[in-house]
């Protein structure tokens, strides 16, 4: 597989556009564990109780995961504004190994997301 190259203000744009992405996913995931609050208040039958404690978990794994592709973000965009501080010349025009591992990650997190949030959805239905 060949390494793509690309621009610091592509690799910045890309970090923004994660950044923004991943505080919506957190903002959902809030609501999200306000509704289960909900749903568990409501309803103290066994099995209910089992399906919360397993939302409330992969909510917290997911927060987890965006924490951690944040931090991510964050210490490239950290690196990559050093290196444009101390090498000021032409910085627009240098090429930076793509960062595909971290692609690689959010595309998983965001599949893994769709499918905890339709589950969820499927959920909500059932106690409505």
């Amino acid at each position: 597989m060949e390494t793509q190259k690309k621009h610091i203000d592509e690799l910045h744009a890309e970090h923004q556009t994660w950044l923004a992405e991943a505080k919506f996913y957190a903002d959902e995931l809030s609501i999200f564990n306000k509704r289960l609050e909900e749903i568990a208040a409501e309803n103290t039958a066994q099995e209910v109780k089992i399906q919360v404690e397993h939302f409330q978990n992969q909510f917290i794994i997911q927060q987890e995961q965006l924490d951690t592709l944040n931090h991510e973000a964050v210490i490239h965009e950290q690196w990559l504004a050093n290196y444009a501080k101390e090498n000021p010349v032409a910085i627009d025009r240098h090429l930076f190994v793509d960062h595909q591992a971290t692609h690689a990650k959010i595309t998983t997190f965001k599949e893994i997301y769709a499918d905890l949030k339709a589950e969820f959805n499927r959920f909500l239905a059932d106690r409505m």
